[in-house]
């Protein structure tokens, strides 16, 4: 199963709105067939294992790290194509969230004689698939909200000097970050200010750059940035709030940038709950926030941001220097967002933290 769910990590970042799976055949003790969900979503892991078996999954023993669908879409049920290739156990990590197979796979498998199963790594699995629990269980994707800080959580100096806080092997992996989320979001002061790509430049990597995402509730974005420039070869997509001038929104389209109009929050500025919904809807599974300060501290206050990857450099800026993220009301410290940390990793002098809400 741990090979499966390694294989399933294969497909983050190119699969949505599928979940990524990952699928072991296992006969006699030698493996016969290895799959995953392939990129936009298919072929489905189960397929792809039983096609590199070559025939030799009768009697196997079937690793699957998501419960094989049952339904009809634009591939046959991965459940029937298990049954027919005469598999005699499954062992399955986690029940399918998605009312159309919740339970129904497992219950094909069994009536065609099948051993199931359930359970085997099924925290893992879920969380590997976060995002499309999320979609399916909450109506939004899963949230990451990415800061790359001095040990005192300053991103530039008090004069706004910031390249480069972090090092070289920091940003690979924040692009590495980028690779896994189907979509990239920052707020149109962050767009404006640093004129980001939002892509992957990483060698092999570039075809995964993910959706690029801009809040914009005043239509701030020139047309000349690169956002809208590329928008025709980088798909982007604009998030502002109604009321904004038809021929300004027009402009935008015509650029190639798809253009989504939500409601506004009590402060004028688009509802976070409406931007989220609407990505989800577009089937976002997971959401990778970038900037800036504003931004972060009012899905923080909101209690919509699910883990945190926080790259932090060995230097410290102080107190004059710009802080990471904006005032977001705190009067004590128990309603502070709370978070567990999951993960530390070393990257050459800087260290990346990663946190997951305890909400």
């Amino acid at each position: 199963m741990e090979a499966a769910l390694g294989l399933a990590a294969r497909g983050l970042g190119s699969v949505a709105p599928n979940p990524a799976v990952g699928c072991v055949l296992v006969r006699e003790g030698r493996i016969v067939g290895r799959g995953w969900t392939q990129p936009g979503g298919r072929p489905h892991a189960e397929t792809e294992a039983l096609r590199r078996a070559q025939g030799q999954a009768v009697g196997a023993t079937a690793y699957v790290t998501l419960e094989p669908c049952s339904h009809h879409g634009r591939t046959p049920p991965c459940a029937d194509a298990l049954v027919e290739a005469g598999i005699a156990r499954a062992v399955v990590a986690v029940e399918d969230p998605d009312p159309r197979v919740s339970g129904r796979g497992l219950d094909r498998l069994r009536q065609a004689g099948v051993a199931v199963d359930l359970g085997l790594c099924a925290d893992a699995a879920r969380d590997l698939n976060a995002g499309f629990f999320s979609r399916l269980l909450r109506g939004r994707p899963d949230v990451t909200l990415k800061l790359a800080t001095s040990q005192d959580g300053r991103i530039a100096t008090h004069k706004g000097h910031s390249q480069w806080i972090t090092g070289p092997l920091s940003r690979r992996r924040a692009h590495l970050l980028r690779a896994q989320a189907d979509a990239v979001l920052v707020g149109s002061g962050t767009a404006v200010l640093d004129n980001p790509r939002l892509d992957v430049r990483l060698p092999g990597l570039e075809h995964a750059s993910p959706l690029r995402v801009v809040v914009d509730g005043r239509l701030r974005l020139p047309l000349t940035h690169d956002l809208v420039a590329r928008a025709a070869q980088a798909p982007t997509l604009l998030i502002t709030h109604d009321g904004n001038p038809p021929e300004r929104l027009r402009a935008y389209a015509d650029a190639s940038v798809e253009v989504l109009q939500v409601g506004k929050d009590a402060f004028g500025h688009c509802a976070l709950d409406d931007v989220l919904k609407g990505l989800a809807e577009k089937g976002v599974n997971s959401l990778l926030v970038e900037g800036g300060g504003h931004l972060g501290a009012a899905l923080l206050r909101q209690g919509l941001v699910d883990r945190l990857a926080w790259f932090r450099a060995p230097l410290v800026v102080g107190g004059d220097g710009v802080p990471a993220l904006a005032s977001f009301g705190v009067d004590r410290v128990d309603e502070a967002p709370q978070f567990i940390q999951s993960s530390r990793i070393a990257l050459d002098g800087d260290v990346l933290e990663t946190l997951r809400s305890d909400g």
